[in-house]
């Protein structure tokens, strides 16, 4: 089927409530104009510099996001025009990320990573960690941020109860977190689910769902 296709029938299984983010990593400019003419907006990246080359190239009401790992010293590149970091996992990160928006007198919505998967690829912070930096007077301090929900990679697996349990383990964190509003902390979306999962990531409370190969096919990682 055609990226088009593939697209129009993923969205045809989305509740009204759940975001999602075409995960374009790898794939040329011309596949996600493709994706862009069929009406869609909202694109995620997992290297700054390659989403900062194709937001160069393509129209710019496009809502990038940053779905991989966020290194401190690249945040800059990225800070004049991303919509959304995902994969915020420790405090210093988000220090970073503030600074970098006040140059631009932005505020940038972020997500908390909450590591939900056995694996020691993955990364991200217990829900404790989430608490202790959302109640603390360091992170009130920051004011070219808003922490606006949570992210989690599940394990790759087919065992669809791990997964299940990975990912009921996340939403009972936004759940318990969800309380804890300030000017700079609102939770109201939760980054789960991929190709693989996507249905039952939403099923388990998914508002958000970052879908890659099921829209444009397999990843080149050749380049």
């Amino acid at each position: 089927m055609s990226i088009e296709q593939n697209l129009n029938n993923i969205k045809s299984q989305l509740p009204e409530q759940v975001t999602l983010v075409a995960v374009s990593k790898t794939k040329p400019v011309s596949d996600i104009l493709v994706a862009y003419n069929t009406g869609h907006r909202v694109f995620g990246e997992n290297k700054i510099q390659e989403m900062v080359e194709k937001s160069q190239e393509l129209p710019n009401d496009i809502e990038w996001h940053m779905i991989g790992h966020v290194q401190r010293n690249k945040v800059k590149y990225m800070a004049s025009f991303v919509k959304l970091i995902h994969g915020v996992n420790n405090f210093k990160l988000l220090k970073e990320i503030n600074k970098q928006a006040l140059k631009h007198d932005r505020v940038i919505n972020c997500l908390l990573q909450i590591k939900i998967a056995d694996e020691d690829s993955k990364f991200g912070m217990t829900a404790n960690d989430a608490q202790n930096i959302l109640q603390s007077s360091e992170f009130s301090d920051l004011q070219n941020i808003k922490i606006i929900g949570l992210m989690g990679m599940a394990s790759f697996t087919d065992d669809e109860a791990q997964l299940k349990a990975e990912f009921n383990h996340l939403h009972n964190a936004f759940v318990s977190l969800k309380s804890l509003k300030t000017k700079n902390c609102h939770l109201k979306t939760l980054s789960m689910g991929m190709s693989g999962d996507y249905l039952l990531a939403i099923a388990c409370g998914s508002t958000m769902v970052r879908i890659g190969s099921s829209i444009f096919g397999t990843r080149n990682y050749s380049i």
